[in-house]
């Protein structure tokens, strides 16, 4: 691993930090005991700065020099490894006593990398010019994708156990509840607009473009505080176990199905290969914990996950190093 990794990976610990210490201090709730910072700052991040970053990247997005085969090659079976995590969750959560929404909020942590504040510099450091634009690539479309996945995902159980607590509902309108939740939503309303936008060939005006960009550089360091301030609230009791287990997946798991996919699948080869298995190992991102303060489930699990894979991923990138190198 480079030096410009290694010193990334110990800013982002260290802004964690700052964030568990502003936590435990209770410096943003000095007057009462029982309030939640967390939830507020996430709230904030959910309908303000992340759909901002969304809509603007959606607008601006080149759909036609896009490179599809190498898209496919992540996001398929990145997807494929979340909607197994959901599925396993779901029949996993028959016999514990989760929240309803505990499977797609794990499913988020196994699958969402930090594509951005690691994945950048890494894809920089190691590949080059042309190993970051197809990061970069893979970034544009990373929250676009897998948020909406798991937005749909998670309404539709909302909806089901929605129809199943009334005693009233059928599949139609589980269906109408799924959908009718899952537009109505912050994250996939601004993908939609976004995309609404990007197809009128308009340019964003300067001063919506300007505001959308100051909005959207907020989320980076608003996510890493939140991260330690949840832990401060939440504390790691009873979620080191899962947290674990989340992270072997994302760190170990999905990059090795992008790995076989994309080499034997799509006979991807060089720089492409490395960039999307690399992309695909990286951490869990911070969106995660978003995720789960959102839909009120495991944020204890989520903000473990993502301090343990980012630990643990100085280890298992240079082994991903090793193995791309040894295929050529």
């Amino acid at each position: 691993m480079s030096l410009a990794i290694f010193v990334k990976l110990l800013a982002l610990v260290a802004v964690v930090a700052i964030g568990y210490v502003v936590g435990r201090a209770r410096w943003l709730s000095p007057d009462s005991k029982d309030s939640d910072p967390a939830r507020t700052l996430s709230y904030a991040a959910f309908y303000i700065f992340v759909p901002a970053l969304l809509f603007r990247t959606t607008a601006r997005l080149d759909l036609h020099a896009l490179p599809w085969r190498i898209l496919i090659a992540f996001f398929l079976p990145v997807g494929v490894a979340m909607i197994a995590v959901y599925a396993w969750q779901r029949y996993w959560n028959r016999k514990q006593r989760l929240p309803v929404t505990a499977p797609a909020v794990r499913a988020m942590s196994a699958g969402f990398g930090n594509t951005v504040q690691i994945g950048i510099p890494m894809a920089a450091a190691l590949f080059g010019e042309a190993g970051l634009a197809i990061h970069i690539t893979l970034v544009s479309l990373h929250a676009l994708s897998l948020l909406t996945l798991q937005t749909t995902l998670v309404e539709l159980d909302l909806a089901r156990d929605e129809v199943k607590s009334s005693g009233s509902g059928n599949l139609w309108t589980t269906l109408r509840t799924t959908v009718r939740n899952t537009v109505n939503h912050p994250v996939v309303l601004a993908v939609v607009a976004g995309l609404l936008w990007n197809f009128t060939g308009w340019p964003l005006p300067e001063v919506v473009d300007e505001l959308l960009q100051m909005l959207g550089q907020a989320v980076v360091p608003l996510c890493l505080v939140l991260i330690g301030i949840s832990l401060a609230y939440y504390g790691i009791r009873g979620s080191a176990r899962s947290a674990l287990i989340i992270s072997a997946v994302k760190l170990l798991l999905v990059p090795l199905l992008v790995l076989l996919f994309a080499r034997w699948g799509l006979g991807l080869q060089g720089i492409p290969l490395a960039v999307v298995v690399m992309a695909a190992a990286l951490p869990v991102g911070s969106n995660a914990l978003i995720f789960a303060q959102r839909y009120n489930a495991l944020q204890s699990e989520a903000s473990t996950a993502i301090l343990l894979s980012t630990v643990a991923f100085a280890v298992t990138a240079p082994l991903w190093l090793l193995i791309l190198a040894w295929l050529g």
